[in-house]
């Protein structure tokens, strides 16, 4: 088993949301990758308040425990994956909030992410992402996994997924414990 961290943050926040079964398919699989040690972070649970913190983040001079508390889940990963909707062809606001609660913590990790959605698979979120992460140093690989028309994948509670969207995931944990990797030495 690796040393690498993963955490995999499920950005939605709304009741009957898609996300949680999405998250928990790609939880199993990436534990199931051998990869990272796999951690979750469910935006809906951290309860993160609208950017409350009287101080710049890169000064990491938190005032708040939920601040605390979210900063030393994020600074112990890695590498992240962002489990996102797509609202209004954007990212969703508890995901943009949380990522501007820290800075440093961020910093020099690979990231990717699970998009879903209808038709465009949520990647026109994914890639409102990247302005965000490219901000905060965070290295956002070209591997993926969008699912479009998730609704249709979803089965008494449970996200099923189709073989492709299994490959993609593989290819997408492989690449993303190279670059994490090969990462470490700037965050020493």
């Amino acid at each position: 088993m690796s040393d690498l961290n993963l955490l995999v943050v499920v950005a939605s926040t709304r009741p009957g949301r898609n996300g949680l079964p999405v998250s928990q398919w790609f939880v199993d699989a990436a534990k199931a990758h051998g990869g990272f040690q796999v951690t979750v972070a469910d935006l809906a649970e951290e309860n993160l308040p609208l950017m409350d913190e009287p101080h710049h983040p890169r000064l990491s001079n938190y005032q708040h425990d939920h601040t605390k508390r979210w900063a030393e889940k994020v600074a112990a990963a890695d590498a992240f994956v962002f489990v996102i909707p797509e609202y209004n062809f954007g990212l969703s606001a508890p995901l943009k909030n949380a990522l501007d609660y820290l800075h440093n913590e961020w910093r020099y990790k690979a990231a990717s992410v699970v998009s879903y959605g209808g038709v465009s698979a949520g990647t026109r979120s994914a890639v409102a992402v990247h302005g965000v992460t490219y901000a905060l140093n965070i290295f956002m690989i070209a591997q993926a996994v969008n699912i479009p028309f998730v609704t249709n994948q979803i089965v008494d509670g449970k996200f099923d997924p189709s073989e492709t969207t299994e490959q993609a995931a593989q290819a997408m944990l492989t690449e993303l414990a190279k670059v994490a990797e090969a990462l470490k030495p700037l965050r020493g």
